[in-house]
C-alpha cells in the first residue's frame, strides 16, 4: 500500500469511492452524491489543509481529508475518512491517519474533529482505535429521509 498527497487528477476516483460508499449507506453523512468538483475541494478547496490517498495495486483504496469547517475553534481540523468497504479494518485508514496527523501537526493544529453518524459502528470503532474521544453528542440528528441516527463529535488532541 501507498500513501501520497492527493493531487487534482485523483478527485475523479475519489469521488467514484465516496458515491460507492454514499450508495451503500450508513457509514457518511453524505445522502446524495458528490460531484468530481465537489471532491477535489479535499485537494486545493479554500478550506482544505491536507488530502491523502492509499493505493494498493495501482488503484485508489481510500483517501483522508483534513479541513477547516464552519463552527469549529481555530487550531482545529475537520477529518472524513473514506475506504473502500472490502479493505476496510485492514490497516488503510491507520496508515492514511499518521500522515494526517503529521499534516495536521506540520500546519499548526491543535486538535483534529471527527464527526460520525451514531449508527456506524464501523467509522466510530476506527476513531476509537486512532485515539479520539468523544466530546459531544447530536442525538436528534436526522438524515434527509427524517430517519433519526444521530451524531457524535470526537476529538484527538494533537
Amino acid at each position: 500500500m501507498i500513501i501520497r498527497p492527493a493531487r487534482p487528477e485523483d478527485a475523479a476516483a475519489m469521488a467514484d469511492l465516496q458515491n460507492k460508499i454514499i450508495r451503500i449507506g450508513g457509514t457518511t453523512a453524505y445522502q446524495t452524491e458528490r460531484s468530481v468538483e465537489a471532491v477535489r475541494d479535499y485537494i486545493d478547496g479554500a478550506g482544505a489543509i491536507c488530502c491523502f490517498v492509499a493505493e494498493a495495486e495501482g488503484r485508489l483504496i481510500g483517501f483522508q481529508a483534513l479541513g477547516v469547517w464552519p463552527g469549529l475553534p481555530e487550531g482545529w481540523g475537520d477529518i472524513g475518512t473514506f475506504v473502500e468497504p472490502e479493505v476496510q479494518a485492514k490497516g488503510t485508514g491507520r496508515a492514511l491517519f499518521a500522515a494526517t496527523c503529521a499534516a495536521a501537526r506540520a500546519a499548526g493544529l491543535e486538535t483534529i474533529n471527527a464527526t460520525i453518524r451514531a449508527d456506524n459502528a464501523p467509522g466510530l470503532a476506527f476513531y476509537a482505535r486512532q485515539g479520539f474521544r468523544d466530546y459531544g453528542q447530536e442525538p436528534e440528528f436526522r438524515l434527509l429521509d427524517g430517519q433519526c441516527v444521530g451524531r457524535v463529535h470526537r476529538r484527538f488532541d494533537l
